[in-house]
């Protein structure tokens, strides 16, 4: 066992299932695997349905005494958690690269993004506002007001292990909210390792079952989740296939969700770009996390005049991209998580060659332990099959355009998913272009810079398949609360709304 593992509580079994304390888990047991080099590195024990309902019965608990303790005091308690991770932010982010494969770099950069989010939500725990409106009733004062919501599902996936449960359950701890996860089974010990120090902090303060944590397959503990009536939102990020079906269940029952789905993110650039500007942003957004972001560079839509100069600099580029061992610092390239993400990269080229597209370079698996590859260009057209669907890899599809840019933008938009975009540009009629009413279509619009790398300060999320979900910055707290209209009568009178008469 690395040392790191032994600081973090991670043992060679480790329980995945905590309600105000670890339970035992008595469901099946699963192998977490390196995919550095497919080693085993320790085993956890799942919930089985008992096990699921005390989780909930704590949480329910848990939920009617913290939404009784004033906002600013639960930022206090939230500060307390950031404090832990700071103190154990170079063993998370080991844990990370080890478990999921980033770079180190990459897993320090989420750790840190987990913090950002609780100080952002020690500053929101002050400020989750109303707003008054005016009666047109004399004597009558309105206003708005946000309550808390219960207990809060979140269903996250193996390639932000932390980031994605930190930006849920620190904005749903400080509305009032109660957190339950169920975190991916092929990175269990980063959700093992953040509940190990986040419970001592709440335990601290008479708040033990706040943050739940019940692992298990979907069709035992995730359907489970998604038709629990008790649990008014749910929080969810995979795949659109994944997201369909979870968004239909929740609304069949009338409960709320956010869903951060696919994206297909395109990258514009234009005659007017400044390319060694974009060139390192696009090489980042296309290779960070090996194309495992959802955020990640998929396609490149070029104008022609600089289509063979991109090529040429991007293979010049992709040569240089050191992949091998995440853990070593000079890595800049780790592996993809498991045999069928490699399968699965292999395969879109192959579509791709068979509808007529040339890959420029990568695309090999390497010979060595572990699930490593060479990430690959394309050339392509945006209505392959292949382009019009997310593949979670390294693959990077350059399509020309020939027009001015709003031929480049429809060419953008022109795929189901809708979560990140960005143009390179030095035009501010190309930039006012792109983010304007008949631009980009996406949640997330960028101008000189990438599509990967979002800041907590905003919303996060997108439109179309990406499912409308927004998560971490802005407003986004709002939709862990419910929203109350309150009207006041300070009189004595009992005028109607509408000037409506009710004589008895």
């Amino acid at each position: 066992m690395h040392d790191f593992l032994t600081r973090l509580g991670i043992e060679e079994t480790n329980s995945g299932v905590f309600s105000d304390r670890w339970l035992e888990g008595r469901g099946e047991v699963v192998v977490s695997y390196s995919p550095a080099d497919g080693k085993a590195i320790a085993r956890v024990r799942t919930a089985d349905a008992e096990e699921y309902e005390q989780v909930m019965q704590a949480q329910l608990a848990a939920f009617a005494k913290w939404r009784t303790v004033p906002a600013p005091l639960r930022g206090q308690i939230v500060r307390e958690i950031g404090e832990k991770l700071r103190e154990h932010k170079d063993d998370l982010g080991r844990l990370i690269t080890l478990e999921m494969g980033k770079i180190y770099q990459e897993g320090l950069g989420e750790v840190q993004e987990v913090i950002d989010i609780i100080d952002y939500g020690v500053g929101l725990s002050r400020q989750l506002y109303g707003f008054t409106m005016h009666s047109e009733r004399p004597g009558h004062r309105m206003y708005d007001q946000y309550h808390p919501l219960g207990v809060v599902g979140v269903i996250t996936a193996f390639n932000f292990p932390m980031a994605v449960h930190g930006w849920n359950a620190i904005i749903a701890a400080v509305c009032g909210d109660a957190v339950l996860w169920k975190p991916s089974l092929k990175t269990p010990l980063c959700a093992v390792a953040i509940q190990n120090l986040c419970a001592p902090v709440l335990e601290k303060h008479g708040h033990a079952g706040l943050f739940g944590l019940v692992m298990g397959p979907d069709h035992v503990i995730g359907e489970t989740m998604v038709n629990d009536h008790r649990i008014p939102l749910i929080s969810a990020t995979g795949s659109t296939r994944m997201g369909k079906i979870v968004g239909a269940k929740v609304a069949e029952r009338l409960g709320k969700s956010i869903l951060e789905l696919g994206g297909n993110n395109a990258v514009i650039l234009t005659p007017n770009a400044d390319l060694d500007m974009a060139v390192p942003g696009i090489v980042f957004g296309a290779v960070g996390t090996a194309g495992q972001r959802c955020t990640t560079t998929r396609r490149l839509i070029v104008h022609e005049s600089l289509v063979d100069d991109i090529c040429r600099r991007l293979v010049n580029a992709y040569g240089q991209v050191r992949i091998g061992d995440p853990l070593d610092e000079s890595t800049l390239m780790g592996p993809l998580i498991d045999d069928d993400a490699v399968s699965q990269m292999m395969s879109a080229l192959e579509s791709a060659r068979a509808a007529g597209g040339e890959v420029l370079c990568g695309g090999e698996r390497l010979d060595r332990d572990g699930f490593y590859v060479t990430p690959a260009v394309v050339k392509a057209d945006n209505d392959f099959d292949i382009v019009q669907n997310e593949t979670f890899a390294p693959i990077l599809y350059v399509i020309p355009y020939s027009g001015d840019v709003h031929e480049a933008i429809a060419v953008q938009n022109n795929v189901p998913q809708g979560l990140s975009s960005a143009v390179f540009t030095r035009d501010l009629q190309e930039a006012e272009a792109f983010l304007g009413h008949q631009g980009s279509d996406c949640g997330i619009a960028n101008v000189n810079i990438g599509t990967s790398g979002a800041e907590i300060g905003g919303a996060f999320g997108g439109e179309k398949e990406t499912g409308g979900g927004r998560e971490s910055g802005s407003d986004s707290w709002k939709a862990y609360m419910r929203r109350q209209t309150n009207t006041i009568n300070y009189t004595s009178e009992l005028p109607l709304a509408q000037g409506i008469k009710f004589e008895l």
